[in-house]
């Protein structure tokens, strides 16, 4: 458990978090932990030859005036690069772990830091991956006190909440004390951005590499003695009042861990869509593509804002389309397999026609978790679909599930030695994690 006291302000339990001791974090949280970071390094392998990694990738090689940080896909640049690099690269297709109280991707936005910091102080694994653990306790804390609203107003999650948290666990490997880490949270207030307007272009995982950089830039500058507002979080003009019309710092002082309820991605499409997939998937006597009269899909009213295209035009628009998702379920295109998101996909007839046999409403009453709805086939028949990713799942299921997709991704020999050295790999150096995203 965390300790909370009575009159704690919500950056007083953001330090509290940086300095928990690592002997006390939960063992489950901790799995939890490694798992993000094999996925998130799996996602970020997987996307070398994504346009924005290779645009950002040979900005970061022209910077490399402190080349001590690995990118992924190969050099080395400064931290602060390397974080923006790594943190975009993992998020370009989009395939990264989700935690819905957060309400955004925290590997993206904190591991990119931890691994940068982590080589420039010559960490071990263990500890990379303790202060991942804490600067994502911190971002959810953060998310929870700027509440739904925050989102639904426009802001980016994983880059502004999750920039607090990149902050903690950069600040934590430096070895920041107290007073120096409340330095550099205030000094992120200041720096978190990102909105929702991006989604759909490269706009949209730039902001998960800005989360990091940003983490990384503010617990340097308070190493090297840079002070803050120390109340930027909370304060008048700060950061909570000016982006939440109803920010509650209160909703993030919290004892237990939150962590552990991150959600992986197993469709390369935004989270948002998953339960709608699955429940299709998952339908024992659905009908053909051709038999399909209409869909109606039900969805958490969030959601319509964020991926509810109706004629996307490229592979990127796709993954936050309801209707073109639907019509590929149904059609049996993998949504797992990141090559089904192409222009030549978003141009297709057959898709077209299908989709626009999609209708999407919200209802408030299913969570941002759930979806339900019905096919009515051409022959006039009825049929429901639902599902629920709270839904309990045991971590075999879980490990196998994140194993097959690395395979898809990375191929069997790239995925077997990740796994290893993130999910086995204990006090060796973090460096040896950089050496392998630098090889691919």
């Amino acid at each position: 458990m965390i300790p909370i006291h009575s009159g704690q302000s919500l950056t007083d339990h953001l330090v509290a978090l940086a300095c928990h001791e690592t002997a006390a974090l939960p063992d489950a949280a901790l799995r939890m932990a490694r798992r993000s970071l094999f996925d998130w390094m799996t996602c970020g392998l997987a996307a070398t030859s994504e346009p924005v990694a290779r645009l950002l990738r040979g900005s970061a090689v022209e910077e490399a005036a402190a080349p001590v940080a690995s990118l992924i896909g190969g050099g080395k640049t400064s931290p602060r690069m390397a974080a923006l690099v790594n943190g975009a690269t993992s998020h370009a297709l989009d395939y990264d772990d989700t935690h819905f109280a957060h309400i955004g991707h925290l590997s993206v936005g904190i591991y990119p830091a931890c691994l940068a910091v982590a080589e420039l102080v010559d960490a071990s694994v263990d500890q990379l991956v303790a202060a991942f653990l804490l600067g994502a306790e911190a971002a959810i804390r953060v998310g929870l006190a700027l509440g739904p609203v925050h989102y639904d107003r426009g802001f980016h999650q994983t880059a502004t909440a999750g920039a607090f948290g990149a902050t903690v666990a950069a600040g934590r490997l430096l070895g920041l004390p107290g007073d120096r880490m409340r330095e550099a949270i205030g000094l992120v207030a200041t720096r978190a951005s990102g909105i929702k307007n991006q989604f759909g272009s490269m706009g949209k995982p730039l902001n998960a590499g800005l989360a990091a950089s940003n983490g990384v830039e503010c617990a340097l500058w308070a190493r090297a003695g840079l002070s803050s507002a120390l109340d930027g979080i909370e304060g008048t003009n700060g950061f909570l009042p000016t982006h939440s019309d109803r920010p509650n710092p209160q909703a993030g002082l919290r004892a237990d861990f939150l962590f552990e309820a991150v959600k992986f991605k197993l469709h390369a499409c935004c989270h948002g869509t998953h339960a709608m997939i699955e429940a299709l998937l998952a339908m024992p006597a659905r009908p053909k593509a051709c038999q399909v009269e209409a869909i109606r899909l039900r969805t958490s009213p969030r959601w319509l804002t964020v991926c509810d295209l109706k004629a996307p035009r490229t592979g990127l628009e796709i993954k936050f389309s309801y209707a073109w998702l639907a019509a590929m379920a149904v059609s049996g295109i993998s949504t797992a397999r990141e090559d089904s998101y192409s222009e030549t996909m978003a141009t297709d007839r057959q898709l077209s026609a299908l989709a626009a046999r999609v209708t999407v409403v919200g209802d408030s009453s299913l969570t941002e978790m759930q979806a339900e709805g019905e096919i009515t086939s051409s022959d006039g028949l009825v049929l429901r679909f639902g599902h629920d990713l709270d839904a309990s799942v045991g971590p075999e299921i879980l490990d196998r599930g994140l194993r097959a997709k690395a395979v898809a991704l990375l191929g069997a020999e790239v995925a077997e030695r990740l796994w290893q050295q993130t999910m086995e790999a204990g006090e060796g150096p973090a460096g040896d994690l950089g050496a392998l995203l630098r090889a691919a």
